[in-house]
């Protein structure tokens, strides 16, 4: 194993579940193309995951063998590295609050950052560019309902509503309703209309 191959798995192997690299971590130690072919060789024999385009990440040691990374672990290392603010899909909050019964068959996330896909192994995630309203309260149950509002849709929000007025903390209901000049016209509208609060 060459030097510049021992000197990339050394920063990796400390790393958490899903931790992230990057070739410009190691300009230092070659050239550009020479840690693109290393990286490109590790991916190879398994020493390294490639996750998207110049980013990377280490499999996982489990009790029945090597496994990709968590979802959730390789979403907290983007937020953590890039700054991003990364937030589950409406799909899936209307679905962890009971307001549908179908489960989300892809992995579908909002983030403040670009749009692009990440390999995890055979399972894919999908990054899209979320609108600030949308990502504004983050990971707080006022913004969970808010995006599963916006993926129900108009015809089902009244409905949504009285359920997420039983589920929500007082203070939430609140900060959505604070939230109204941010919302589109027809979610503003509901949420106005509802007894929520």
């Amino acid at each position: 194993m060459s030097q510049l191959a021992q000197a990339i798995l050394s920063v990796a192997k400390p790393l958490p579940e899903g931790g992230l690299l990057s070739p410009k971590e190691f300009l230092h130690l070659g050239t550009r193309a020479a840690i693109d072919q290393t990286l490109k060789r590790l991916t190879q024999e398994g020493q390294l995951l490639r996750v998207g385009r110049g980013v990377y990440t280490r499999p996982v040691q489990g009790r029945f063998g090597e496994r990709p990374p968590s979802s959730e672990s390789l979403l907290k290392a983007i937020e953590a590295t890039s700054g991003e603010v990364v937030v589950a899909s409406g799909a899936a909050e209307a679905n962890a609050f009971g307001l549908t019964t179908q489960v989300p068959t892809r992995e579908v996330y909002l983030t403040s950052g670009p749009s692009r896909r990440l390999q995890l192994g055979r399972r894919e995630i999908e990054l899209k560019h979320g609108t600030r309203w949308q990502m504004f309260m983050g990971k707080r149950p006022a913004g969970k309902a808010i995006r599963a509002l916006l993926w129900l849709g108009p015809e089902q929000a009244s409905l949504a509503l009285k359920t997420l007025r039983i589920k929500l903390e007082v203070h939430e209901c609140e900060a959505m309703r604070s939230a109204r000049s941010s919302l589109p016209s027809w979610m503003a509208l509901a949420v106005s209309e509802s007894t929520v609060v």
